[in-house]
């Protein structure tokens, strides 16, 4: 294929993958409407695992819940055996449904109090069924002096996940770090088809990295607030320039932190969407199941199917 031809041929699919968005969105599940503010969605390959986070209003506190799938649906959240005082957030388990990445501020080690900078961890288990280990700090080079979030990992471990530096392009960066001979190598910077003088976060790499789903904040080109973006890599393996995926799934309110269900064509992200318009109530229970189960601006988990065509 030549060059113009290629190019065509990009152009096309990612129009093909905007087109897609007509499907419905909708909450992930009313079990989570129990709380005030809900993000970062991970589920499990076999549908009957997912993990999330919890939050307070303001977001100063924040925890790792998971719920299964049982006959009658989903199980009541419980709390992550890892959790502390510290905040966890962002899991992301891996595709043999054996190690769990977090992010969290809590100190190295049990000798200390005091928090530190946001780093990625891990817990590992030998199955479904098995119990969590404690948590592991993924060290160096990961993990720096600096902010380390959102993990995302590929099928051959390589790690994709968001930094605050001064040595990016924006505030917020998306950078890789390659599984190479058994551990992780000096993260790098993603090029300018996907990261901006903007803010750039929540990356979602997909299994075969042959393409990317993450959030920009405030682009000209945007709905508003944060919206969706993805990227497809070329014949080259060069990332091409990435799209907004457009409405229904991006709004003039913020979406952020994607998760791709590759088997079911599925995403999840977070938004905090809001629909609420005033109307008669019958009572204060009316009122209250009103405003806690539609689309209210606090953050709340949605899906959607979602086609990316053009993918090997």
């Amino acid at each position: 294929m030549g060059k113009t031809g290629l190019i065509i041929f990009l152009v096309l699919c990612l129009n093909r993958v905007i087109a897609q968005n007509q499907n419905e969105v909708t909450q992930f599940s009313s079990v989570l409407n129990q709380f005030l503010n809900v993000r970062d969605f991970c589920i499990s390959e076999d549908g009957n695992e997912a993990f999330f986070t919890i939050q307070s209003p303001l977001q100063d506190i924040s925890q790792i819940v998971f719920i299964k799938k049982e006959l009658n649906g989903w199980t009541e959240p419980e709390l992550m055996p890892f959790s502390t005082s510290y905040m966890d957030l962002e899991p992301f388990l891996s595709h043999d449904g054996k190690r769990l990445f977090f992010v969290s501020d809590r100190p190295l080690n049990d000798s200390s109090k005091e928090k530190k900078d946001f780093d990625i961890w891990y817990v590992e288990r030998s199955g479904p069924e098995k119990d969590w280990s404690s948590p592991t700090n993924i060290g160096t080079p990961v993990n720096s002096g600096l902010n380390e979030f959102y993990p995302s990992i590929s099928n051959n471990n390589n790690l994709y996940f968001t930094l605050e530096s001064p040595d990016g392009l924006g505030k917020d960066d998306i950078y890789i770090s390659r599984w190479e001979n058994g551990s992780y190598s000096t993260p790098q910077l993603l090029d300018e088809n996907i990261n901006t003088s903007g803010y750039e976060f929540n990356a979602f790499i997909s299994k075969n990295e042959d393409f990317i789903l993450f959030s920009r904040y405030n682009e000209d080109d945007g709905l508003g607030s944060g919206d969706l973006y993805i990227s497809l890599k070329n014949e080259k393996g060069d990332w091409q320039k990435a799209k907004n995926i457009g409405a229904p799934i991006n709004t003039k309110y913020m979406e952020y932190c994607p998760f791709y269900d590759e088997t079911n064509q599925t995403l999840y992200f977070t938004s905090r969407r809001n629909n609420l318009s005033p109307k008669p109530f019958d009572s204060v229970s009316d009122f209250q199941e009103y405003i806690n189960q539609s689309n209210n601006g606090l953050s709340k988990i949605y899906k959607t199917h979602f086609e990316i065509n053009g993918l090997e």
